[in-house]
């Protein structure tokens, strides 16, 4: 293979990620489950009439949980997914020095 062909191809080949980089990742995508959960379970209660109802509320509604549960939990505004990731760390097996020296 030439050298320009070697270079082109470890082009395509992304660094693989961490443990701990995966652990992080999702906890991340666990705090944003939990969070839809929680904002769908407070969505279901009941005040009274609605003045603003309808499918079409539902589903903005539904969509506006979403993007907010993502958004918290990519800024960590809650913490839930640095907990996670603590207690969770403790099962990793320790770090190579080659590893830490990648980092």
């Amino acid at each position: 293979m030439t050298s320009v062909a070697s270079a082109i191809s470890s082009l395509g080949t992304a660094p693989k990620p961490s443990d701990r980089e995966q652990l992080a990742g999702v906890a991340k995508q666990f705090e944003a489950i939990f969070v839809r959960q929680m904002l769908a379970a407070a969505r279901k209660t009941d005040f009274g009439s609605d003045m603003f109802g309808g499918q079409a509320m539902d589903t903005f509604r539904q969509m506006q949980d979403e993007h907010f549960a993502d958004v918290a939990s990519e800024t960590g505004v809650l913490g839930l997914a640095t907990v996670i990731e603590a207690q969770l760390a403790r099962f990793l097996p320790p770090e190579s020095a080659a590893d830490a020296a990648k980092e």
